[in-house]
């Protein structure tokens, strides 16, 4: 029933993708749901690339998945830890969601948060006390931990055959600009 249910949502999901997501497919678990969401336009979180996993739980689907964004993220319905906050995932949930409305869902939280049900206070009160302040805040974490993966993979895979060669790469490549980054602010 569940796997059925979670091949019937990825071909749905596959037929008519939606804008900024991508569904990341891992053949040898298909109910390891990842996907990678791009920040959406005139928003702090504009050119990101953020990485988010669902959680299945054994009753799945007769209750909710949990979500966790993977990537860092300043946001009021994202917690520290990644858990993401969002009514589609809490209350509101039916099992007959699809994943597509479920990723559709979390992106829109990307263009419009929910101050008051926050998981993140301090983004929640910069939101409303500071708009601006929170915006510079999360187009900052956006740009130290969102952007430029594309880049650093291209990087990484440039010579180098061996996967393991290309991780390192990457690790290192990554933990360089990170530093360089910071070492800029200052």
């Amino acid at each position: 029933m569940v796997i059925k249910k979670i091949l019937k949502d990825v071909r749905e999901f596959e037929k008519d993708k939606p804008e900024g997501i991508t569904l990341i497919i891992n053949e040898e678990n298909i109910a390891d749901i990842q996907a990678t969401i791009s920040g959406p336009e005139g928003t702090p979180y504009e050119g990101g690339m953020f990485t988010m996993k669902l959680v299945l739980g054994a009753d799945f689907p007769q209750a909710a998945p949990r979500g966790y964004f993977l990537t860092k993220i300043f946001h009021p319905n994202i917690a520290p830890n990644g858990d993401i906050c969002v009514n589609t995932l809490k209350r509101d949930w039916k099992p007959d969601t699809t994943l597509k409305k479920i990723l559709m869902v979390i992106r829109c939280l990307l263009i419009e948060p929910g101050p008051d049900s926050a998981l993140n206070e301090e983004a929640a009160v910069l939101m409303q006390e500071d708009f601006e302040a929170y915006s510079k805040r999360a187009r900052l974490m956006t740009k130290v931990h969102a952007m430029g993966a594309a880049e650093e993979e291209k990087e990484a895979g440039e010579g180098a055959e061996d996967p393991a060669a290309k991780v390192a790469s990457k690790v290192k490549s990554g933990a360089a600009k990170k530093k360089k980054k910071l070492t800029d602010r200052l």
